[in-house]
């Protein structure tokens, strides 16, 4: 049975990114610790981190460093936190979001976002921010689906 994020990853679902390779995607988080928060998620699924690949978990990492740094950017954030939780959903999903700092970290804090619009401007600042560090292959454009 396939996971929520193998339906958001098949387009089944609906989902704001702001990454995209034939690994791994990214998107915004529906309950955003902060602005900004995103999933880093391999399209192979993987339930545990420690049951992934050396190769997958770092492609991953890599993609969430990329992003961490495009968060860091587009918010002027002093840190990028990076969690691996995996109670949420049962497939491999990384969180990276701005924090100034470890309260943003604190999970009993989500909230889901109810404003789409505030959804859709996180989207295009990461968005905007990634290209600028020259992510512009692996960056979903807005116009294809943001």
């Amino acid at each position: 049975m396939p996971t929520l994020f193998s339906r958001i990853l098949a387009g089944e679902l609906p989902a704001r990114f702001v990454w995209q390779d034939p690994e791994v995607a990214a998107f915004l988080s529906i309950a955003p610790l902060t602005p900004g928060h995103t999933l880093v998620v391999p399209r192979r699924e993987v339930d545990q981190w420690t049951d992934a690949d050396g190769e997958l978990l770092a492609r991953c990492v890599t993609v969430a460093q990329a992003i961490g740094r495009g968060v860091r950017r587009a918010w002027d954030a002093p840190r990028a936190g990076l969690v691996i939780a995996g109670f949420e959903v049962p497939h491999l999903h990384i969180h990276v979001a701005p924090a100034w700092g470890m309260a943003e970290l604190d999970f009993s804090r989500a909230r889901p976002e109810t404003d789409e619009a505030a959804l859709d401007d996180a989207a295009a600042r990461l968005r905007t921010a990634l290209r600028e560090l020259g992510f512009t292959e692996q960056v979903e454009h807005e116009a294809s689906g943001g």
